[in-house]
C-alpha cells in the first residue's frame, strides 16, 4: 500500500507517500500547495533564474496519482499557483497537460493566499468546500473540526540510528488534517514551530513521507 490508512471524522482516509490525501469512499483526491510557476515568479521578483522544470515535475507526479487512483473529484487546496501571474506563465504544453488531467472529473480550486481568486482554467473556484463531514480550506482554523487544509507545508524530523531525518509530513489531530506541500519547489515549516504547535492538539500525529509513510507523534 502506497500510503498510511487512518480514520478521521468517521471517514477512512489514506495519506499517500506522494503527499496527496485519498478519500476512497468518495473517490476524492486532495492535494495542496502545488505552487505551479514558482520559478517564473522568483525570476520576475528576485531576478534569480531557477531550472524551470518544477511545473512539469509537479504535474507529472499529480498525473501519476490520478492514473493510479482514478478519482472522480480532485481538490486543490489553494496556492495551486505561486501567484496569479504565474498561472498565466504556463506554456502551452503545460496548460494542455493540466486540461487533460481535469477532463472527465470534477475539479475544485480552493483559493489560497498566493492565488486569492479565479484563474483561467477549467474547474470550480471556491473559498472552501464542505463534503460532509469534511470541510476543505486553505488555512486551518482553531474553531472548526473535521477540517482538511494546507498552507503551512509541514515537515518533521526524527532521529534514526544517530542521524536526523527531516521529511515532509501530514499533521493530524482529532479536529484537523494539514497536508504537506505537493509542489516541487516548496520549502517547509517544522512541526515544532510556534504556528503549528499552537494549532495542533497534544494528541497530534505526523505522517512522514517516504517509501513507507511513517506514523509518529508530532514532534514539538
Amino acid at each position: 500500500m502506497n500510503g498510511y490508512e487512518f480514520n478521521f471524522a468517521e471517514c477512512s482516509l489514506t495519506a499517500r507517500a506522494s503527499g496527496a490525501l485519498w478519500w476512497a469512499d468518495q473517490r476524492v483526491l486532495c492535494v495542496s500547495d502545488l505552487h505551479l510557476g514558482k520559478s517564473d515568479r522568483i525570476a520576475r521578483r528576485a531576478g534569480l533564474m531557477l531550472p524551470p522544470y518544477e511545473t512539469r515535475d509537479t504535474l507529472a507526479r499529480l498525473e501519476a496519482e490520478i492514473d493510479a487512483l482514478l478519482p472522480d473529484t480532485v481538490i486543490c487546496l489553494g496556492d495551486s499557483f505561486d501567484d496569479l501571474a504565474a498561472a498565466d506563465s504556463l506554456d502551452e504544453d503545460e496548460t494542455l497537460w493540466l486540461t487533460r488531467l481535469q477532463a472527465g472529473r470534477r475539479w475544485i480550486w480552493i483559493e489560497g493566499n498566493h492565488d486569492p481568486g479565479p484563474v483561467d482554467f477549467g474547474g470550480t473556484h471556491l473559498a472552501e468546500l464542505t463534503m460532509y463531514p469534511l470541510t476543505f480550506r486553505h488555512i486551518a482554523t482553531k474553531t472548526n473540526s473535521a477540517e482538511i487544509s494546507g498552507h503551512y507545508h509541514p515537515k518533521a524530523s526524527l532521529n534514526v540510528r544517530g542521524r536526523t531525518i527531516t521529511r515532509k509530513c501530514f499533521l493530524q489531530d482529532e479536529n484537523r488534517i494539514i497536508l504537506p506541500a505537493f509542489g516541487t519547489y516548496t520549502g517547509g515549516l517544522h512541526s515544532h514551530s510556534a504556528a503549528l504547535s499552537q494549532l495542533m492538539t497534544t494528541s497530534a500525529r505526523a505522517f512522514l513521507l517516504g517509501q513507507k509513510v511513517q506514523n509518529i507523534p508530532m514532534p514539538r
